[in-house]
């Protein structure tokens, strides 16, 4: 059975005013499971502390909050807020980022993501459990630190995670992980490294949903977020990983000669179609079918095209399969 699926905010076009109304469409619409992303507007919980004032039912989750931008301490209070709120146990993901946004935007320095991420989910697990804590390690030194409250439902912490290592710490030193920009048969890649230090792990995915009247359109909108995310950085060495350095490598000569427009035309169809869900809504909810078959147990739609109140018809039209 395909798992009831959320909606996704993108926490940049939604105003906080917005949320209300946004929430009363999406949960008369069907869905009874919301998450955030964070990029440079809304952060990741101000939109789910509202939505949880009038639907405390709500199941919340963030895909994700940064482990750079706000210390350790404050991610265990900001947890403890939301899962006050809630009356389902808060899906708390958390992350790295990268050098490019934690650096170049907020001016920390991306010392260690792996030791921050992982001392990060060992340190939230122990601070909901109550206590006062003292926490030392090569990334945070904390002294002494205690929650003013213990969360009656723990909050489950869950681990973006691309690669082997960063996949294995979410299996056995956090509840699961969120993963993002693969296909189903990536997922029956992954998800056994994390499965092998937990097989009751979370597996909550961010599914890129392109709401569009037509294959092309959203194949041009989608090509857009490839050369946008995958032409450098961590997420290249991620497809390459996968083993999709060959389909890629045009793509990526092209944008390193600073040829934009070439590497948009060099990223083929095939890629586009693996990695976004697209057509009409029996296609869309077939390609979440097809996910929840390859392991992931919380798929979280994001839908987005060039037209936003297209996509969030489509996403609303997409609720009634959350039943």
């Amino acid at each position: 059975m395909t798992p009831r699926h959320a909606i996704s905010l993108s926490g940049t076009d939604e105003r906080i005013d917005q949320v209300g109304p946004l929430v009363d469409e999406f949960t008369a619409a069907g869905y009874r499971e919301l998450w955030t992303s964070e990029l440079n507007g809304s952060d990741s919980f101000a939109p789910l502390l509202a939505a949880a004032a009038t639907r405390p039912w709500l199941r919340l989750g963030t895909a994700v909050a940064c482990v750079f931008t706000r210390s350790p301490a404050l991610l265990a209070m900001q947890a403890l807020t939301l899962a006050e709120a809630s009356e389902e146990p808060l899906l708390l993901g958390i992350g790295a980022s990268s050098q490019a946004m934690v650096t170049g935007w907020h001016g920390v320095p991306f010392v260690k993501p792996y030791s921050r991420v992982r001392d990060t989910a060992r340190f939230l697990r122990e601070a909901c459990d109550g206590g006062r804590k003292t926490f030392h390690s090569d990334s945070i030194d904390i002294d002494g630190f205690r929650l003013a409250r213990t969360p009656q439902r723990r909050p489950k912490v869950l681990v973006a995670a691309l690669r082997e290592k960063m996949l294995r710490l979410a299996g056995t030193d956090a509840d699961g992980t969120v993963l993002n920009w693969l296909s189903p048969d990536d997922v029956r890649k992954v998800v056994p490294y994390v499965l092998d230090g937990n097989p009751d792990a979370e597996i909550a995915a961010r599914l890129f949903v392109i709401a569009a009247p037509d294959r092309p359109t959203a194949r041009d909108y989608a090509r857009r977020m490839v050369t946008g995310y995958l032409a450098t950085g961590v997420y290249a060495a991620y497809h390459d990983w996968l083993g999709r350095g060959p389909m890629l490598e045009p793509m990526w000569q092209a944008w390193a000669a600073g040829d934009r427009k070439g590497a948009l035309a060099a990223v083929p169809d095939a890629l586009v179609d693996e990695l976004f869900l697209t057509g009409d809504e029996g296609q869309i909810r077939a390609g979440v079918a097809e996910y929840a078959k390859a392991g992931i147990t919380r798929p979280v739609l994001s839908v987005m095209g060039p037209d936003p109140a297209y996509s969030h018809s489509l996403a609303l039209r997409l609720g009634s399969a959350a039943d």
